[in-house]
């Protein structure tokens, strides 16, 4: 008797086979819907997030300017006392010692 309990221990137990192929396995309606909420999610937050970044750019601009007129050293438009054009890039740069202010990267 040990000798069959033996040979059946050493007999592997076959595993069930799928009756539907691998390839024919798809995620179906509701994991399109998943992926859909999700890209319509991120493009709102992309959208939102760029509104909020462009409005904190424009208060900052405005607040320079206010500075500036405040201080005498710049008119509304753009240009000083002298009728030149006040250069914002490169005080920009001085005042946040970095060279990329210049281009469209948001300050920090």
């Amino acid at each position: 008797m040990s000798t069959t309990w033996a040979a059946l221990a050493a007999t592997p137990s076959p595993s069930p086979t799928s009756t539907v192929p691998d390839v024919d396995v798809t995620p179906g309606v509701a994991g399109f819907i998943a992926i859909a909420v999700v890209a319509v999610v991120t493009i709102l937050l992309v959208i939102d997030m760029t509104r909020r970044i462009r409005r904190t750019r424009y208060r900052a601009e405005i607040r320079e300017r206010l500075e500036a007129e405040a201080n005498g050293t710049a008119s509304a438009d753009g240009y000083d006392r002298d009728g030149v054009a006040t250069d914002e890039p490169e005080r920009r740069a001085a005042e946040d010692g970095r060279a990329d202010v210049g281009d469209d990267t948001e300050r920090g």
